[in-house]
């Protein structure tokens, strides 16, 4: 029998919660307090062995099971499932020692060193071959333990080997190009490689893009593709092993999925999981990193089969270790955080990690059980997260509704935005998209961040912000929503290129020119710290256009400069009732705000400022979750059956400052 997301409960008995557990950093006499301390806490289930291929074969063929036999076995004396991973993301010394060769290479052929973590190449045969040995040794080891739920396939593919650069990839990379192409001269014609005259006669004269020199766009994009193709094969080798040992447990993989483009592409990955998992962590210069979380909920759910649950594996306690300057969480912020997961999809809220290292690179990575030990204020912030966790089970399954607004996010846009020679290379695609959320996330819209080649159809809104590659068939696609009666937003740089990285001629958006009947024949990139008015007195910095209009309204104008009394923001109203915006300006958060609430029609919902609402169904019933970011109570009008405190609530719900309430109410009501 094959696991079936659609067929198969939530593989624990409600929200998953716990993270990734080290033993074997710790002495016996520790993992008998961590197994206490587990239970006081409400842990469900752990992440097991992620780091310990060098610790179970300890030679080549050579295996000691006994330390992870008796961890096992602990587990499940004390009822934790275990997702349990296979420990391909750590190669052994020995075998790093044996075969160096399958170190990954960077881009200037500077071959990385023994020490971190993922230290090998994706295409290296050799790599493959002892990969497939301990994935197979570990499934049927542990495949058939009762408590063992799940596959966790590696660790954070692409996070430290995302691209690899040395002759095996260069090799595979003439392969996929053969494979895509068929033909040198369709390659050629593609690449526009008669430019420089890097004309190709052969795909065996085609290399990596390695160096720092300006390269052609659109080989350093298809080298991206590559790498990320070369990644998921690896995964899917993995997943081909664990379902022919154990075909009734799901396999998974943990994205790291955020605001930011992938370093693989994450979403042409997600139809390949069981259940669909991701890392995420919130930045600490970050002025509101409550909205980062949403963000990544909201992208992760579009990655899901009929918006399914996803799980959330790893988030951090409170300060991670690899920022400049590692900001700890304010109390409640953990909680906050966690439940705001919950509250956009995800069945639980995993951690990295359960117990924090006295060595070793992440030793001053927060984690569940600090270096304070259980006496502290994040450990009782822990238990205290438990519990709320288990009172929340009826909402394992459940499901949140069609939402209003889309907004368009693509990995390949924003690799190519921040790599070659643009128009201005200081622009960040993330940036860009995510103001577009916070400005519909403010007035708690439901919003899904989805992919171009996704089904956007049921959104009444749809925002194609700086959306730099696109597809004939995408454009198209959205051109139709808008002649059905949908809104869209289409912002500069969005239908630049074609998927070839090809120019679109006769002015820019080419994709978009006909449908805006407006369009740009100039960039104007500000420099650093200018910035611009419009007459409705709307700001912004970074980005402007010359832009003709020949078929729209204009709705914003430049004041002063250069483009005094040109169009910034057109508006056109097609037969059908929908309608098209060309934003050509680099609108700051307030002025994108503006535009939200006078131009499209969303509304301020009556809500105090700082609460944050978010829904999901079973189809009986509706689990409305509140979220206080500010420190103040807030009391709104509501009615229902509190989760959290147990309580029913017939008018008005008291919600303390930064803390979370969720009230579970018939359908109907």
């Amino acid at each position: 029998m094959t696991w079936s997301h659609s067929d198969n409960a939530w593989p624990t008995n409600g929200l998953s919660y716990g993270g990734d557990y080290n033993p074997e950093q710790w002495d016996r006499d520790t993992w008998r307090e961590d197994m206490r301390l587990m239970k006081a806490a409400g842990v469900t289930m752990v992440s097991l062995g992620i780091f310990s291929w060098g610790l179970l074969e300890v030679g080549e063929g050579h295996y000691d099971w006994e330390s992870m036999d008796e961890i096992v076995d602990l587990l499940g004396e004390h009822g934790i499932a275990i997702d349990m991973a296979t420990p391909t993301a750590a190669p052994p010394a020995w075998l790093l020692d044996k075969h160096p060769e399958i170190l990954p290479v960077d881009q200037d052929m500077q071959q990385h060193w023994p020490g971190a973590r993922l230290g090998w190449c994706p295409s290296s045969p050799t790599f493959r071959t002892y990969a497939k040995s301990i994935v197979r040794a570990v499934a049927e080891r542990y495949g058939n333990r009762g408590h063992v739920v799940m596959w966790h396939a590696s660790n954070e593919y692409g996070g430290g080997n995302a691209r690899c650069y040395c002759d095996v990839s260069q090799d595979a990379f003439r392969q996929w190009l053969s494979a895509k192409y068929g033909s040198i001269d369709a390659l050629n014609e593609a690449w526009g490689s008669a430019f420089w005259g890097h004309t190709f006669r052969s795909f065996d004269q085609v290399t990596a893009p390695r160096g720092n020199d300006a390269k052609n766009p659109a080989r350093v994009l298809d080298y991206d593709r590559f790498s990320s193709d070369a990644l998921l094969d690896v995964f899917l080798m993995e997943r081909e092993i664990l379902k022919e040992v154990t075909p009734e447990l799901p396999v998974t993989t943990n994205f790291m999925v955020g605001a930011e483009p992938d370093v693989v592409n994450y979403a042409r990955w997600a139809p390949h999981m069981d259940i669909v998992a991701n890392d995420h962590y919130t930045r600490s210069p970050d002025p509101c990193p409550q909205q980062d979380v949403a963000f990544s909920g909201d992208r992760m759910r579009a990655m899901t089969t009929d918006r399914r649950p996803w799980l959330l594996m790893e988030h951090s306690t409170s300060a991670v270790n690899w920022q400049p300057r590692n900001r700890a969480k304010e109390p409640g912020e953990m909680i906050r955080n966690s439940i705001s997961h919950v509250a956009h999809g995800s069945d639980g809220a995993m951690f990295f990690q359960w117990r924090a290292s006295r060595s070793g690179a992440e030793q001053f990575h927060s984690a569940m059980v600090p270096h304070a030990g259980e006496d502290s204020d994040l450990f009782r912030e822990v238990c205290r997260l438990g519990g709320y966790l288990e009172r929340l089970a009826p909402v394992v399954g459940s499901r949140t509704s069609a939402p209003r607004v889309g907004i368009l996010f693509d990995d390949e846009s924003g690799w190519s935005l921040s790599k070659g020679i643009k128009p201005c290379n200081e622009l960040k695609y993330g940036r860009a998209v995510r103001d577009w959320h916070h400005a519909f996330w403010t007035g708690n819209e439901s919003i899904e961040v989805a992919s171009p080649w996704q089904d956007f159809a049921d959104y009444e809104v749809l925002v194609v912000p700086a959306l730099y590659v696109v597809e004939d068939e995408v454009a198209e696609r959205i051109s139709q929503f808008a002649l059905g009666g949908g809104t869209v937003v289409i912002t500069y740089l969005s239908g630049i290129v074609t998927p070839d990285s090809a120019v679109r001629l006769g002015g820019y958006p080419g994709a978009f020119r006909d449908l805006l009947g407006a369009w740009c024949e100039e960039f104007r990139p500000l420099q650093a710290g200018e910035t611009f008015t419009l007459d409705n007195g709307w700001t912004g910095a970074d980005w402007t256009e010359l832009v003709r209009v020949a078929d729209a309204e204009i709705v914003a104008r430049y004041t002063g400069g250069a483009l005094d009394g040109r169009a910034a923001v057109t508006r056109r109203t097609l037969d059908g009732g929908g309608r098209v915006y060309y934003v050509s300006a680099g609108l700051d958060r307030a002025s994108i705000g503006n535009l939200v609430r006078q131009e499209l029609g969303i509304r301020a919902n009556g809500l105090p400022e700082g609460l944050e609402v978010a829904a999901r169904e079973n189809g009986e019933e509706r689990f409305t979750f509140y979220i206080n970011h500010s420190r103040d109570e807030m009391g709104i009008p509501a009615h229902g059956h509190d989760l959290i405190t147990g309580e029913d609530v017939s008018h008005t719900l008291t919600i303390p400052g930064g803390d979370v309430r969720v009230l579970r109410t018939p359908i109907s009501a």
